[in-house]
């Protein structure tokens, strides 16, 4: 209907005195807002993933509401509008497979619409870090709060966390817990709104959104159904105004410096290992590069600090009143840039410096930390040329150095099919491998890499094995898990050449995953075939674009060329650590 041409505009379009702008106002008027509202500067749109098929987002429809009063009192005009939400027990084959398609919608969204800024609410796993991307890309100024953690539920006189359905689940094949019991845990397990009440691949995310300045000091653990998130929402609102009239655009916020203090972050809490992928993707749409080398470095010399559930006895909300990402932050203070931002748009040394660390078992100080360093550790070798990821933290240290006989599943309905079988080969020494899961294999990497132990061992008392695929886990499962060995088998990774019997060796100390078969004998196998190429739609797309895992799984014609700098220590940017 415009008559002054077709490129995007901002949120002028609703102030001009020509035709165009007569009819913004004049629909908008129709839709209830009075003359003067709809002629307020700056417009923010509120970009919300909230969606019945997603529960964990179901509390972000009233915290819009709560948004568009801070964005009011500010002087701006707020208007809320949808795009796809993806929901990680839904979503099939995996909400990774579809994590670019909601980026790509965020970004021609925020694009195209007349905004002048954009808050974006999400919460779920991928939710969040596609809208983060699209942002960047997008360039207009952003501002996010997510959704917020869930209460802690009780079962059997004891917390229930969602993390215990793992072993609550075991305890269930094993014939330990009867339907009854099953019944209980059913109605007990998810008490109410909110995300993952562990430090999971959604909280996680939240508190790196938190760290790059992408959201408000103090917003990340507040929880869900609390009267805080719905101030913290206003606030968010008003910030969201005024990052708007500074014309701050998300890459003053996401550089070099803020994306190491996230990944310190992300190994101080021994967070979700999905944030590895995600926090790539998030630095290609900054046109930057991190690499598996420069995370590995970034985690030898980064203590785990945070005792907290997945991987620790305590509970989200002991972190929380430790004082959340703030209290991390400063016993990281000697690892972290204080000259990067915070979502306040001030340096995050001056945050810190009017900041009180509340004493707290949930979060040891950088002195006596729960390990020195390495809670997630990246692994390289002839099974993992191009790398591998482990959550050394959360698994049995035992484990860590470990040399064994691989039981090899080709995809899911192999695994499915055989893990319980009582003839199947298998010791507690034994390496479960599972291969035809990653980013082309899957597709989309489903969060499949927690291979059960098989019935028999955990009747014999087994916790924990060594697993390997190129699959994702969930952010709140634990173990001894290699998860996204790239390259994938699909692709014609080693990973595809693994045969029942061969040794398999895992060492977090020396960073090293390597096959030990002979290479002559390599040479006489023949891999895995890979999946066949999808004729048409969205399917098509994703397998003709998509990268692998230490590239972040973006689309190769949205993220960083091959030219991008990686960033390395020293910084290429300068910038003093405060």
């Amino acid at each position: 209907m415009s008559q002054n041409g077709t490129k995007p505009t901002d949120g002028e379009a609703f102030s001009s005195g020509d035709r165009d702008g007569f009819i913004h106002r004049a629909f908008m008027r129709g839709a209830g807002h009075s003359s003067a509202t709809v002629r307020r500067r700056p417009v923010i749109g509120i970009c919300s993933a909230w969606s019945e098929l997603n529960p964990c987002n179901s509390g972000l429809r009233d915290l819009a509401e709560f948004v568009k009063r801070g964005v009011t009192a500010a002087g701006g005009f707020p208007l809320e509008f949808p795009t796809i939400s993806l929901a990680e027990p839904f979503i099939r084959p995996s909400t990774l497979y579809l994590r670019n398609l909601m980026a790509m919608d965020v970004e021609e969204m925020v694009t195209a619409s007349p905004i002048d800024g954009v808050v974006l609410l999400g919460g779920c796993d991928k939710t969040l870090p596609a809208q983060l991307m699209g942002a960047l890309s997008a360039g207009k100024p952003a501002i996010a709060l997510t959704a917020g953690p869930r209460a802690t539920a009780r079962w059997e006189e004891a917390p229930l966390t969602i993390d215990d359905l793992w072993a609550l689940s075991d305890r269930r094949r094993a014939g330990e817990l009867d339907d009854a019991a099953w019944e209980s845990l059913e109605g007990r397990l998810v008490p109410g709104i909110g995300t993952c009440n562990v430090l999971g691949t959604a909280v996680t995310m939240a508190m790196l959104a938190e760290t790059l300045g992408m959201s408000l000091p103090g917003s990340s653990l507040l929880p869900a159904a609390g009267a805080a998130r719905k101030a913290m929402a206003e606030e968010t609102g008003r910030r969201a105004v005024e990052l708007t009239r500074s014309g701050q655009p998300p890459s003053a916020y996401v550089c070099a410096r803020s994306l190491e203090n996230a990944f310190r972050v992300l190994c101080a809490v021994s967070g979700s290992t999905n944030a590895v992928i995600h926090l790539e993707a998030i630095a290609g749409r900054a046109n930057l590069r991190i690499g598996p080398e420069t995370m590995d470095e970034w985690s030898r010399t980064t203590p785990v600090l945070a005792d907290v559930r997945p991987s620790g006895p305590r509970l989200l909300e002991d972190l929380e009143d430790a004082g959340g990402l703030r209290a991390v932050m400063t016993e990281l203070r000697h690892l972290i840039h204080g000259d990067a931002l915070a979502g306040t748009g001030e340096p995050w040394a001056r945050v810190l410096d009017r900041f009180e660390r509340r004493a707290s078992p949930a979060l040891r100080s950088a002195a006596d930390p729960v390990f020195p360093s390495g809670g997630l550790v990246m692994l390289k070798g002839t099974l993992a040329p191009d790398g591998a990821v482990i959550k050394r933290s959360a698994a049995d240290p035992r484990l860590w150095r470990h040399r064994g006989r691989a039981v090899v599943f080709d995809g899911v309905a192999d695994l499915n099919a055989r893990i319980d079988d009582p003839g199947l080969d298998i010791t507690a020494d034994s390496v479960l491998v599972l291969r035809g899961a990653g980013p082309v294999g899957g597709p989309g990497m489903p969060e499949v890499g927690q291979l059960p132990i098989p019935k028999r061992l955990l009747r014999q008392g087994v916790t924990d094995m060594v697993r390997i695929s190129d699959a994702r886990m969930s952010g709140t499962a634990t173990g001894a898990v290699v998860l996204h060995v790239a390259p994938e088998s699909a692709v014609g990774g080693p990973l595809a050449l693994v045969r029942d019997g061969d040794l398999i060796v895992v060492d977090t100390e020396t960073g090293r995953l390597d096959l030990d078969v002979d290479s002559a004998e390599l040479k006489r196998r023949t891999p895995t075939s890979p999946p066949p190429r999808p004729a048409r739609g969205y399917a098509s797309l994703y397998h003709r674009h998509i990268q692998q895992s230490p590239e972040g799984c973006d689309f190769d014609f949205l993220s960083a060329g091959p030219g991008a700098p990686v960033i390395s220590s020293p910084l290429t940017c300068q910038g003093d650590r405060s």
